[in-house]
């Protein structure tokens, strides 16, 4: 499970954050914070996976903690969730390693959009040893706007109208089985990094449907199913 610590000095937005992060599999609450001090100690014990932030407090910004905790060592990474829709406070927030920047008022499907990109980049990762182009080019990209469906798929980095094809056919096929990205990888013989960017693709134009699924070591597997 991710170890998340919510940093929110409004009980309500807390709250809020506290319903939407209960409704996301793999991700476990460990505490809150009402300031950057309280965070700050509560960090050191915590060592948190993920931290949700604010970025305005009475005694300072949410990026002063972010500077801090790399400043610290900490491995923690951070999404900001925040009404400030400054441009500098944006840039700063990611010049120091913010991994997301959501801005309030949000909705549960931005969040969990944020938390489940987060968690499949993390466990990717940690299932290889030495990256490639690829392997960057999947996780720099993960989250860039395509295009819509109805436009030729060639003319969208890293797609190929090919390959696009292949893997719709094969989704056809499976009709309401559930399948992954290693699955699909080998029946049309790609990579699973290169079957998970056109799955991902369809998710987000609401063609499937994604579901985080737990086995024995607890480490969670993305599990897609055409979308009626």
């Amino acid at each position: 499970m991710i170890k998340v610590m919510i940093v929110e000095d409004d009980p309500m937005v807390c709250d809020i954050n506290k319903k939407f992060l209960a409704k996301v599999d793999g991700f476990v609450l460990s505490d809150t914070a009402k300031s950057i001090e309280d965070a700050k100690l509560k960090i050191e014990k915590i060592k948190p996976d993920l931290i949700l932030l604010d970025v305005f407090f009475p005694e300072g910004k949410g990026v002063d903690l972010i500077k801090w905790l790399r400043g610290e060592g900490y491995h923690s990474d951070v999404i900001f969730i925040t009404a400030d829709n400054n441009t500098d406070t944006f840039k700063e927030a990611f010049r120091y390693g913010a991994i997301d920047y959501i801005i309030k008022p949000f909705v549960l499907a931005r969040f969990k959009s944020a938390l489940l990109n987060y968690a499949n980049r993390r466990n990717d990762l940690k299932k290889i040893d030495a990256i490639n182009q690829e392997v960057v080019d999947q996780y720099v990209y993960r989250n860039t706007e395509l295009e819509e469906t109805n436009k030729d798929i060639n003319s969208m980095k890293g797609f190929s109208q090919h390959t696009f094809d292949k893997i719709m056919k094969v989704i056809e096929e499976l009709d309401d089985q559930t399948f992954t990205a290693e699955e699909i990888a080998q029946m049309i013989g790609v990579s699973r990094i290169t079957a998970r960017r056109y799955l991902d693709y369809l998710e987000r134009e609401d063609r499937l449907e994604i579901e985080l699924e737990y086995g024995k070591v607890g480490r969670p597997q993305n599990k897609y199913k055409i979308k009626k």
